[in-house]
């Protein structure tokens, strides 16, 4: 550590340090406005550069950035990472060691950091907060700001609390930065932290380098396996709603011989801890999980996002896809679900304890997810419509854009579903009513006299699937519910049935439920920069090399060198530090600690 009190602008600083010439979208002007003292909400989607909007003011202004992150292993490998860059970083938490905890207190009372890190948890104790009104606080940075929102997807009660900072730390800048949040959660966020008055920059949330895709499940394992096909060596996270599925669905995937780990709270801490340290330590891996494990992942090369079931709001989905593609290489990410996922989400959120305020905002959110699944229309265009913002042109790369599908006048086909769960009583499952509806004489069937129905067989026109699709849309529609126990019985919504039943509303259903689309893989698996086959071999040279001096030092690869680095290194060949040090994402301190051995590696992948 060794970069306390940096003299310079911060451009000089952007460059110097961590070795880019130039900044991008909003970063400068938030940056400038924190130098100058003034308060910031910065929102930007992952990977969009968030964190050298407190960075780089961290080291223009005197003292030290006091950064507030709500995970350990977020705040170790940002540590880690700005140590790469010859900054004095630490962090505070629960997981320190004694002697190393005393260390970091006296680098902080001695002002020997540029950053500290710390959980708000940590922050608020009475001692930690004490010893810092004691120091010369430079900015306060609240990372993942949505946790301090009631109406945030990841809320967290300690969160609010912070709110407090403002008296404690008067005339010190407070930059709150996320990559999620409604409009709605954005003043929740500036009221709940007193910073009503702060600057709002708010970039796109477009993440052209990802492709979304959304499917009906059918067999979700076959599709899932279809789906890492395509992905085969690299890393990605499958999402489970269960940790009961999480484990299964890992057992599966190891049996047939992929590298996969299941991850869930309920497991004991220290295979928790194994299964992330694996993930960081850059191996090629498919991390089947919970929502357990997502927030503060700062590996830039994860190839894939899949959800098993459906998340329950946008602002979820957008947060978890949003991890897959961080280095801004070609990212893939499906979303699988079906009609009881749809229900199962709306007999929670309606069986909630949930103040009725916050229900109802929640009920918002949750139909717009529906929404987004069963859209016809550019799904990105479509998501970024949760967030507020007005995308102007399909965006080229989602299933919708790809594979176009359609919508075609369904009327008589709900009609029929809808007479076939009334006349069977509202009392059996999607399969015993499409049996019904296509005339199969099952033992079921005949004990129940349903063959003597006058629905029975007027859909035999029609294959399962067809059915399925029409039961699964018109739960989306709100026109069938869904029971919650074992056998997942069809019920009519008495209010939004009846006028489909009478004619008097129209049903406008998806062409792919006549026949399925073959939705386009992404456009390639490969990173979206090629390069040569001699610069593949220099490149995986210093991957190999990175991989040891990572190793060596107990951090994950990425925090040498991203993979984007490494390939332009490859690609470039420089001969002299000169002409290494000019590549984007080097910066001094790492030009002095491993330049010559970079060139070394070079040299002998000549």
């Amino acid at each position: 550590m060794n970069a306390v009190h940096i003299n310079g602008s911060p451009r000089e600083i952007l460059g110097r340090i961590f070795g880019f010439a130039n900044f991008r979208g909003h970063q400068e002007a938030a940056i400038d406005t924190v130098v100058g003292g003034g308060d910031a909400l910065v929102l930007m989607p992952t990977g969009g550069g968030k964190s050298l909007c407190y960075q780089v003011p961290a080291l223009c202004r005197p003292g030290t950035a006091l950064v507030i992150s709500p995970l350990i292993a977020l705040m170790d490998d940002q540590v880690a990472a700005m140590r790469q860059f010859g900054v004095a970083a630490a962090a505070l938490h629960s997981e320190l060691d004694p002697d190393t905890a005393r260390q970091v207190g006296r680098d902080l009372d001695a002002g020997r950091l540029d950053l500290l890190y710390v959980s708000p948890e940590r922050l608020l104790s009475s001692g930690t907060m004490e010893r810092l009104q004691r120091q010369n606080i430079a900015l306060i940075a609240i990372d993942e700001a949505h946790c301090v929102s009631q109406w945030g997807h990841e809320f967290r009660p300690e969160y609010r609390e912070l709110a407090a900072l403002r008296g404690l730390f008067p005339g010190v800048p407070r930059i709150a930065l996320t990559a999620t949040a409604d409009p709605r959660t954005r003043v929740d966020i500036l009221h709940a932290l007193g910073m009503e008055d702060a600057e709002v920059f708010a970039a796109s949330f477009h993440r052209a380098n990802l492709f979304l895709t959304a499917d009906a499940k059918s067999s979700e394992t076959a599709q899932l396996l279809e789906f890492l096909k395509r992905h085969p060596q690299q890393a990605g996270i499958v999402y489970c709603g269960s940790r009961a599925k999480t484990e299964r669905m890992a057992e599966s995937l190891i049996k047939r011989g992929l590298p996969a780990v299941a991850f869930h709270a309920g497991l004991a801490p220290e295979v928790k801890r194994a299964a992330a340290m694996r993930f960081r330590a850059g191996e090629p891996m498919v991390m089947v999980a919970t929502i357990a494990f997502g927030m503060g992942i700062d590996r830039p090369d994860v190839r894939f996002v899949a959800h098993l079931d459906m998340p329950d709001s946008p602002e979820s989905y957008y947060q978890q896809i949003g991890r897959a593609g961080r280095d801004g290489d070609l990212a893939e990410t499906l979303l699988l679900y079906g009609g009881e996922d749809i229900a199962r989400a709306r007999y929670w959120l309606q069986t909630s304890n949930a103040p009725d305020t916050q229900k109802r905002s929640q009920r918002v959110r949750l139909e717009a997810m529906i929404s987004l699944t069963e859209t016809t229309a550019c799904r990105t265009q479509s998501l970024l419509a949760c967030f507020g913002e007005e995308f102007s042109q399909a965006c080229g790369h989602c299933d919708n854009c790809v594979s176009p599908v359609g919508l075609f006048l369904g009327t008589i086909e709900a009609q029929k579903v809808l007479s076939a769960v009334y006349r069977t009583g509202q009392r059996f499952g999607a399969k015993h009513v499409i049996s019904v509806l296509m005339g199969e004489a099952s033992d079921a069937i005949q004990r129940w006299s349903h063959d003597k129905l006058s629905t029975f067989g007027i859909g035999r026109d029609r294959p399962e699937g067809f059915w399925r699709g029409v039961v699964r849309q018109l739960i989306a529609k709100g026109a069938l519910n869904v029971d919650s126990g074992e056998y997942a019985t069809l019920t009519l919504d008495q209010e939004k049935a009846r006028p489909i039943l009478r004619g008097e509303e129209q049903v406008m259903l998806r062409e792919d439920t006549l026949a399925p689309r073959k939705t386009k893989a992404a456009r390639n698996a490969a990173p979206t920069s090629s390069i040569s086959g001699a610069d593949e071999g220099r490149f995986e040279a210093l991957r190999k090399w990175r991989a040891v001096q990572a190793k060596a030092q107990s951090v994950p690869p990425y925090v040498i060198f991203h993979d984007i680095v490494l390939r332009e290194i490859a690609a470039v060949q420089p001969g002299t530090l000169d002409e290494l040090g000019v590549i984007k994402g080097v910066g001094a301190s790492k030009l002095a600690r491993y330049g010559d051995a970079v060139l070394a590696v070079l040299r002998d992948a000549a």
